[in-house]
C-alpha cells in the first residue's frame, strides 16, 4: 500500500524552503551526505536553463556509487520530466555542491542492466518511500541519473 503523497503544492513549497535555508545558512544546514543507515543525502545541482541559458539550481536527494552520484528526474511523482533533467539532457556539463564542497559533474541517464542495479540501490535508502509503486504514478519510466565527476580542467 502506497501513502498518500502530500499535495504538489507542499511539495514545492518545501523545496523551495529548503532551498532558502541554504541560502540563509550559506550552505550550513540543509545539505548532507547519505548516511550509512540508509538515508540518502542532499545535494543542490547547478545547471543552466536550455532555454533561457540562466543559471538554475535545485536541491536533489542523492545516493553514491563510487564516485558517481546518482539521483531521480522524478519531479514530485508527477508525469512531466522536471526542469533541471531536461536542462541536463541539453547541457550535460553542470555543478554540485555538497557537504564536501563543489563539484563539476557530467550528467547520463543509467541504462539497462546499470539502471537496474542503481534503482534497486535506490529501493535499499529510506526516504524515497515504495519506490515502484511511487514510480508507477507517473505512467512512464523515470529516469535514474548519474552524475559523473568531470576532469580537473
Amino acid at each position: 500500500m502506497v501513502k498518500t503523497l502530500p499535495p504538489r503544492w507542499f511539495v514545492r513549497t518545501a523545496w523551495v524552503a529548503h532551498k532558502a535555508l541554504l541560502g540563509v545558512t550559506r550552505d550550513r544546514v540543509g545539505l548532507s551526505a547519505p548516511a550509512r543507515d540508509g538515508k540518502f543525502g542532499m545535494l543542490r545541482l547547478h545547471t543552466v536553463g536550455r532555454k533561457s541559458g540562466k543559471p538554475r539550481a535545485v536541491v536533489l536527494g542523492y545516493i553514491e556509487d563510487g564516485d558517481n552520484l546518482v539521483t531521480l528526474a522524478m519531479n514530485g511523482w508527477a508525469p512531466p520530466d522536471p526542469g533541471w533533467w531536461l536542462n541536463l539532457k541539453a547541457r550535460p556539463e553542470a555543478t554540485v555542491d555538497m557537504v564536501s564542497g563543489r563539484r563539476a559533474v557530467h550528467a547520463r541517464e543509467a541504462v539497462g542492466d546499470e539502471r537496474a542495479r542503481l534503482w534497486a540501490e535506490l529501493r535499499r535508502h529510506s526516504g524515497y518511500g515504495e519506490l515502484d509503486a511511487l514510480a508507477a504514478r507517473r505512467g512512464r519510466e523515470t529516469a535514474v541519473v548519474v552524475l559523473v565527476p568531470s576532469p580537473p580542467s
